[in-house]
């Protein structure tokens, strides 16, 4: 995998630059074209004992278009990259749905990491868009403007989707001056695991990677909680991961470590469904 195309969303009112500089710093790293992408959706008419109470009118609609369209001489003087590399895509429509279709011109897709529940008429849900997007998408915490990752840390688990997640990242991986594989399991499956990661991390060798290994039981804090230690520890500001969750009745619902990541991290996490 290359990374030739890199996508960010941006919330139509939004003032703060943290995601769509990461995304700069990610086509800058890897001389790609950025696309950045913006929507919001008409809220349904509000009706009380049967009278409509609030109405979307014409001059709503063309107001919502023209802050949208507007959004774009913001988006381009914060990327500050060469306009044939720079796109700007926008509708009225449900955000995770217009970013969703529109993914399918991006190698990468970047979001703000916000696992709270969120406006679904303005804003991005990334555990929805995560599972529904079908690209590697990196998570971007609040006061983070910059993706190195010269240091990454891999969440391993040997999955369908840690496997994908490996593979998404390979051109991440292959430019690190380090990267620790991590498998945190009970002390029953150390053998097992110690085997699984050290396959891994040949696999990354041969791909150029300066891949290590490390095996770790659980302990009493969450498996979340030690990954996002022992990456500080390892000045590391990527996360790779897979990420594990399906829909609800309607919620999408995470796993236990998939949700603490989200939860807990303060640097960039990159996951694969």
């Amino acid at each position: 995998m290359t990374v030739a195309s890199v996508m960010v969303f941006v919330d139509p009112a939004q003032q703060a630059e943290e995601q769509v500089r990461v995304a700069r710093s990610v086509a800058t790293k890897f001389q790609a074209s950025l696309i950045g992408v913006s929507a919001f959706a008409v809220e349904p008419d509000f009706v009380g004992e049967g009278v409509v109470i609030q109405e979307t009118t014409p001059e709503d609609l063309k107001r919502m278009k023209a802050e949208l369209a507007e959004k774009e001489r913001w988006f381009r003087d914060v990327v500050g990259l060469p306009k044939e590399r720079v796109e700007w895509r926008w509708d009225v429509e449900y955000p995770v749905a217009f970013l969703a279709n529109e993914a399918r011109a991006a190698d990468l897709v970047v979001i703000r990491n916000m696992y709270r529940k969120v406006d679904p008429y303005h804003l991005v849900d990334p555990a929805a868009a995560v599972l529904r997007i079908g690209r590697p998408t990196v998570l971007v915490p609040e006061r983070v403007h910059e993706l190195r990752a010269d240091r990454i840390v891999v969440g391993w688990k040997d999955t369908r989707e840690a496997r994908l997640a490996i593979h998404d990242a390979l051109p991440f991986l292959k430019q690190a001056s380090q990267v620790s594989i991590i498998e945190i399991c009970t002390s029953n499956e150390q053998d097992r695991a110690r085997r699984g990661v050290r396959d891994v991390a040949r696999h990354l060798q041969r791909h150029g990677a300066k891949a290590e290994t490390d095996v770790r039981v659980h302990t009493a804090e969450s498996d979340a909680h030690q990954l996002v230690r022992l990456a500080k520890d390892a000045g590391a500001d990527l996360i790779v991961t897979g990420a594990y969750g399906h829909s609800r009745l309607g919620e999408w619902v995470f796993g236990g470590m998939t949700r603490g990541l989200m939860d807990e991290a303060p640097f960039c996490l990159m996951m694969s469904h």
